[in-house]
């Protein structure tokens, strides 16, 4: 798949897009891509990877952005942070994706496992629904929350361990790295809610 930029064609890959925050973000909370924040803009983000065809992941200045859900022609958003998430309205996003939103704090002993059978339903019926959708999961950065989200759809689609899973994405999103917390909750969850004894 192309994706015109600039006026030529690059071709698209689904090597790491692993784009350093900038130093301009304001202290007290994360960039907001809503057009009434001095934080918003009409560039679009690079902080997004392709996981496998048709999910990803970002941070959540590219879920906020019109200019990137449209170019990525997003039609599912899932929300894994507690804040209160900008949805572009109608008129700067014409096409407005499904969402979902699971409210969960970065931290180790956040509770993540019992969302887990739910995140992965959505995702699967998603994917499996229409073979044009494209789902995008994000957090704050796109690093611990959403990466293990992921993790988790991914053991329950393709049957592999919590390592494997988070390796794959790693190799995807370098800067892909869920806390010890989510790493222990994401075998709690091979173990009770995949039936797996050793994972």
């Amino acid at each position: 798949m192309s994706y015109q930029r600039g006026g030529q064609y690059n071709q698209w890959s689904l090597t790491p897009t692993n784009t350093a925050q900038t130093s301009s973000h304001p202290s007290n909370g994360p960039p907001s891509a809503s057009p009434f924040s001095p934080t918003y803009t009409n560039q679009p983000s690079r902080n997004v990877s392709e996981i496998i065809p048709g999910l990803f992941i970002s941070d959540l200045a590219f879920a906020e952005n019109p200019v990137c859900l449209a170019q990525f022609k997003i039609t599912h958003i899932l929300s894994t942070l507690p804040e209160k998430v900008f949805q572009p309205p109608p008129s700067l996003l014409p096409a407005q994706p499904a969402r979902m939103q699971i409210r969960v704090e970065d931290l180790p002993f956040a509770e993540l496992a019992a969302h887990l059978p739910t995140t992965t339903a959505w995702i699967r019926e998603a994917l499996s629904r229409d073979p044009n959708a494209r789902v995008l999961v994000h957090c704050v950065e796109g690093i611990s929350r959403s990466s293990s989200v992921v993790a988790a759809f991914l053991m329950a689609q393709y049957n592999w361990t919590p390592t494997e899973a988070v390796q794959y994405i790693k190799s995807k999103r370098r800067i892909a790295e869920p806390n010890f917390g989510f790493i222990q909750q994401l075998h709690e969850y091979a173990k009770v809610s995949l039936g797996r004894s050793q994972s």
